[in-house]
């Protein structure tokens, strides 16, 4: 079956194949399309990608799907949704944080899928499956042609010491742990002294995702955390947080505050600077 896959928005993930479409349907159309997948990633997205439905179904009977729609995960098929190289081994998280989607959505437990070669892992906690899975992704990841990133995502809590061994074996090309709240915060401590000892390094390939602007937070205290944070040793990346629904509520100082703290030479010259406060 011929599936064409429609996407609101090109982003670093979206596939590039004959079958991939981001927006409206071109003017020439490829033959023998048999459904349409509009694939939704991001909440804000909701109102676009209804839009495109409507527009698609004069080409084949279309499905809306995707995590901005809590469809919940099948196995993981390669280049399908995202593009070759991006793998997801497991789907959903035990931790259950209270912003996240992803435990609504797959679950409460890490649940193992079927395991697909590629170097970049997606999955939403990959540390929290069993010793048996872990140690399989990794032997996957050992026979890739490329150096491995982890931009799923890696639970500092759950980082256990032949973790770390493996992964220095495997020279990631960058790992991507998360702060999100107080109780992240010894953890991550513990994870960046452990990783920093057995010779990684800050800003590459140690980086945190370091959530921002959720109810209650401030400038000040959100900068602390990301100054904090790569004092832990890691790389800060702010992660903007975002209000529930199909728009996008945010203020737009928080936006421009994000922007200085989101990239990675901007962060290095933000650490070495003094404080910044859009207001």
């Amino acid at each position: 079956m011929r599936i064409a896959r429609v996407f609101p928005r090109r982003t670093k993930a979206t596939p590039c194949d004959e079958l991939a479409f981001v927006g409206m349907p071109p003017m020439l159309f490829p033959p023998h399309v048999d459904k349409v997948h509009v694939s939704v990633t991001f909440t804000w997205d909701i109102p676009l990608a209804k839009v495109l439905a409507k527009e698609w179904e004069q080409v084949a009977p279309v499905e809306i799907g995707g995590p901005a729609m809590g469809t919940v995960g099948d196995d993981f098929t390669p280049g399908m949704y995202l593009k070759p190289g991006m793998v997801i081994t497991s789907r959903g998280c035990p931790v259950c944080c209270d912003h996240c989607l992803a435990w609504r959505r797959d679950g409460n437990r890490a649940r193992e899928l079927p395991i697909r070669d590629g170097w970049n892992v997606l999955d939403d906690n990959l540390l929290r499956c069993s010793d048996a899975h872990v140690r399989a992704v990794f032997d996957m990841l050992e026979r890739q042609n490329h150096r491995p990133l982890f931009t799923g995502g890696l639970e500092a809590k759950a980082l256990k010491d032949w973790h770390i061994e493996r992964l220095a074996k495997l020279l990631p090309e960058g790992m991507f742990f998360a702060y999100d709240d107080a109780a992240d915060w010894e953890p991550l401590v513990n994870a960046g002294k452990r990783l920093l000892a057995n010779g990684f390094k800050r800003k590459h390939p140690l980086q945190c995702y370091v959530l921002i602007g959720q109810e209650g937070d401030t400038f000040e205290a959100a900068e602390k955390r990301l100054r904090d944070t790569w004092d832990a040793g890691f790389l800060p990346m702010a992660m903007l947080f975002q209000g529930p629904g199909e728009k996008k509520s945010v203020d737009e100082r928080w936006r421009s505050f994000q922007n200085v703290w989101a990239n990675k030479w901007r962060t290095l010259s933000k650490l070495k600077g003094p404080s910044h406060d859009p207001r």
